[in-house]
């Protein structure tokens, strides 16, 4: 028998490395001369570049960069030599695991430092880069990451220092609501793109309410004022960009990714937006490593609505049954929806009525052996 194990993280407790290692230590135990492969995946969010880089072989690069607050930080991102490729997530310096609780401002957040990175991956020479769109503290449409990039913003009533052309001191000044009075954006004329491929693992446009600001502004502690500020600042911003450039991204799915850096890297980039599993299963050639196998694992922190809608189980399932094998999920907590039952054989969940979610998290990978030997033994 052989078995393929291709997971996505589970959040808070275990990456999609450990969670893989976890399900085939079991499954040894009880089928211990099974072949067991192992494929972690991600679906454009955190995870993406390790996925990536560890299925190509490829190396991490480390770059001066801001974090969405302004302070200087040291970045990373994978660079895949075949190819000249540089793999990156907008939250390694945009994202709300740089920052505590209590520092979650989408107004005074920026994307200025993934501008930061996309510059030092083009200095270094690549030819392509993928940018996972997930875990954003930010709500700028990309307009920071914009001026990162040398494009200048023109104002009808000039705002507080920090706009237009950033100097060192600038970048913790900016406020995304001063868009509002926006008049004119500029292209740099000495602007050299290359070929990005946004991953998203969510549909929404960029305004409305099913929208960057209405959907997620929340979850980043925006208030009711805020969130009305922001979703003007970003019309504003769609509004000019239309103008001056003749393209509008605003509706296209995904534009709303990470606080509309989906809207923002299509708009100042020429980015192409992309299901972010798709972008990692080509990338690491799932679909191949999946053809020669019988059974298929995969799983997440949770399953539910949200599922359906781009992660990653629900991509290997479809991929599964589109080559004919027999596939399972396994998850932190499953909210017992059909439509995600109906994708895969069986559905197995780790939550247990004796324990704290907190004990759960900790004792994951336990969990995790536990699960797989009892699926295991129904194989």
């Amino acid at each position: 028998m052989r078995i393929l194990i291709a997971p996505d993280k589970f959040k808070g407790a275990l990456n999609a490395r450990e969670v893989a290692e976890n399900i085939a230590k079991g499954l040894r135990d009880a089928l211990p001369d099974a072949r067991i492969d192992i494929v972690p995946m991600a679906d454009g969010g955190e995870g993406t570049a390790e996925a990536i880089c560890e299925a190509r072989g490829g190396s991490w690069l480390k770059c001066k960069a801001h974090d969405p607050l302004g302070r200087e930080i040291e970045a990373r991102y994978a660079w895949i030599e075949d190819g000249q490729l540089a793999v990156m997530e907008m939250s390694e310096a945009a994202g709300m695991r740089r920052l505590s609780e209590s520092e979650r401002d989408p107004v005074r957040a920026t994307t200025f430092g993934v501008g930061e990175m996309i510059l030092d991956a083009a200095g270094r020479g690549a030819n392509e880069i993928i940018i996972g769109l997930g875990g954003s503290a930010t709500n700028d449409g990309g307009f920071g990451m914009a001026r990162a990039l040398g494009f200048r913003f023109d104002y009808e009533h000039p705002p507080s220092p920090g706009f237009g052309a950033a100097s060192e001191q600038e970048k913790d000044k900016e406020r995304v609501t001063d868009l509002v009075n926006l008049s004119r954006i500029e292209k740099p004329h000495d602007l050299n793109l290359l070929k990005i491929i946004a991953a998203v693992d969510v549909q929404n446009p960029l305004l409305g309410e099913n929208g960057a600001t209405r959907v997620f502004g929340p979850q980043k502690s925006a208030s009711e004022d805020e969130l009305n500020l922001l979703e003007q600042a970003l019309t504003r911003l769609a509004d000019l960009v239309a103008k001056e450039f003749g393209s509008d991204y605003r509706d296209r799915p995904g534009a709303g990714a990470a606080g509309g850096l989906g809207f923002g890297l299509m708009s100042f980039c020429g980015a192409t937006i992309r299901p972010g599993f798709d972008v990692v299963a080509e990338a690491v050639g799932l679909e191949s490593k999946m053809k020669g196998v019988d059974i298929v694992i995969t799983g997440e922190g949770s399953l539910d609505r949200q599922t359906l809608e781009g992660k990653t189980p629900a991509g290997v399932a479809r991929l599964a049954r589109k080559l004919g094998k027999k596939v399972f999920a396994i998850a932190g907590r499953y909210d017992g929806n059909q439509q995600v039952h109906e994708l895969f054989d069986e559905v197995y969940q780790l939550a247990r009525s004796d324990m704290s979610e907190k004990e759960q998290m900790k004792r994951a990978g336990e969990l995790l052996r536990e699960k797989a030997r009892e699926i295991a033994q129904e194989l």
